[in-house]
């Protein structure tokens, strides 16, 4: 059985770049295909119309080579109990200088929406993003009636900054975004790390 029920088996367990009480991050490769795409399959109605993940061989294939991109980065969410692929965040456009600022996207796989997977992992997202890379600002475009996402950035620390409207085309068609952001500074003032410094969930 493949992690979570659905058919296949994972042979090794990847590093993980954080790791927290119930899931850890990593970085997606080849071997992944299978599982990545039987998720995808599995999670159409949950993610439509919201988000059109990779959904072929060769669909996964340039989601790889996107996230070898050095403004860049993707990363998966996975359960710690049997390393299944619950979801996935990305850090796109990511810009240093005086900037520091990268673009926020995320989907997470049935049957594990709901189950506060995503919720732990964004912050996981945040520590390494504010942290490892660096940055000061995280911004997030989500449209408004994609409920379950707006509530996922706003549980982490977001703020709502703005309306965009006409901002993405997505399925053929232009739609209308709130624009949520986070920053570095007010995650030391109110943190939200669900695990240790050193990687390790806390006691």
């Amino acid at each position: 059985m493949l992690p979570g029920g659905r058919l296949g088996r994972r042979v090794t367990r990847p590093r993980a770049l954080s790791r927290g009480e119930r899931v850890f991050l990593r970085h997606p490769s080849h071997r992944d295909a299978g599982e990545f795409l039987e998720r995808v399959e599995a999670s159409r109605s949950l993610q439509h119309p919201w988000s059109y993940p990779p959904d072929t061989p060769e669909a996964f294939d340039f989601f790889l080579r996107r996230a070898r991109v050095p403004t860049n980065e993707t990363l998966l969410v996975c359960r710690n109990e049997d390393a299944a692929i619950a979801g996935v965040f990305s850090l796109s456009q990511i810009v240093y200088w005086s900037f520091r600022n990268a673009h926020l996207g995320y989907y997470a796989f049935v049957p594990f929406a709901g189950n506060g997977y995503m919720r732990e992992g964004v912050r996981l997202v945040m520590r390494h993003a504010f942290g490892t890379l660096g940055l000061h600002r995280l911004q997030a475009n989500i449209q408004p009636e994609n409920a379950a996402s707006i509530a996922l950035v706003r549980g982490a620390g977001f703020h709502k900054e703005g309306f965009s409207p006409r901002y993405l085309k997505i399925a053929g068609r232009w739609r209308d975004h709130e624009s949520w952001a986070a920053l570095a500074d007010d995650r030391r003032r109110t943190p939200h790390d669900p695990a240790r410094p050193d990687g390790r969930p806390r006691p």
